[in-house]
C-alpha cells in the first residue's frame, strides 16, 4: 500500500494545502456523537501558544482513538489547530454575526498573531510544531466590517476571518507563514512528515 496519512480536519483549506505538498491522505473525521467543539474550550488564564498546542494534542488523541475504534489500516494522523491572539486574548470562532463584528472591530487597525499548531502521530510516537505569524489590519469602517460579516465568510473561522478571502483587501502587512495563517503551515508540516518518512 502506498504511504499516506490520515487528515483529522474538516477544513477544505487544510486539504488543499496538504494536496499542494503532494502527500496522499485519507480523511478521518469525527463521528456524529463526538463533541469536537468541546475540545476547543479555553482554560482560565491560558496563554495562546499553550492553548493551541494543547487543543492540537487533544485533537490527535481523539483521532487516534477514532482510528482504533474503526479498525482502519495503520498510518500517521495529522491534526492542526489555528488560533488568533490579540496580545494574550484568544479570539476564537465567532458565536454569531454580532460577535464577528465585535472581533473584527478589535482587529481593525492593529497587529495580531496567528498561531497554528500541527501534530503528527501514531500510537507509538508523535511530533508537534507551531507556526506563529503576525497580521496587520488596516483601519476598517463599520460599513466595511458589516459588509464582510454579511458575506458569511467570518463564520466558523478563528478571529472571524479567512486570509485567503475577501478580507485580504484590508490586510496591510503579513509577517510569517501565509499557509500557517490559512491553517496548515507548509514548512512545519513537511518537516513533521519527513520525520515519518513522508515529506518532500
Amino acid at each position: 500500500m502506498k504511504p499516506f496519512v490520515y487528515l483529522a480536519s474538516q477544513s477544505p483549506r487544510r486539504r488543499q494545502l496538504l494536496e499542494q505538498l503532494g502527500v496522499a491522505y485519507e480523511l478521518l473525521l469525527p463521528d456524529a456523537d463526538e463533541d469536537a467543539e468541546a475540545l476547543e474550550a479555553v482554560l482560565p488564564r491560558e496563554v495562546p501558544q499553550a492553548y493551541v498546542q494543547r487543543v492540537t494534542q487533544l485533537k490527535l488523541d481523539a483521532a487516534l482513538a477514532r482510528l482504533k475504534k474503526r479498525g482502519l489500516p495503520a498510518a500517521p494522523v495529522l491534526c492542526s489547530d489555528t488560533t488568533v491572539a490579540l496580545g494574550r486574548v484568544i479570539l476564537g470562532k465567532p458565536l454569531d454575526e454580532t460577535d464577528a463584528v465585535r472581533i473584527l472591530r478589535a482587529l481593525s487597525g492593529k497587529t495580531h498573531r496567528v498561531l497554528t499548531a500541527v501534530a503528527l502521530g501514531t500510537e507509538q510516537q508523535r511530533q508537534q510544531a507551531v507556526s506563529i505569524s503576525k497580521v496587520t489590519f488596516a483601519p476598517m469602517f463599520d460599513a466595511q466590517i458589516q459588509a464582510y460579516v454579511d458575506s458569511g465568510e467570518p463564520m466558523g473561522k478563528a478571529g472571524a476571518y479567512g486570509v485567503q478571502g475577501r478580507v485580504a483587501a484590508h490586510i496591510a502587512h503579513i509577517s510569517g507563514s501565509y499557509s500557517g495563517i490559512m491553517g496548515l503551515p507548509m514548512y512545519e508540516t513537511n518537516t513533521l512528515l519527513q520525520g515519518f518518512g513522508l515529506g518532500r
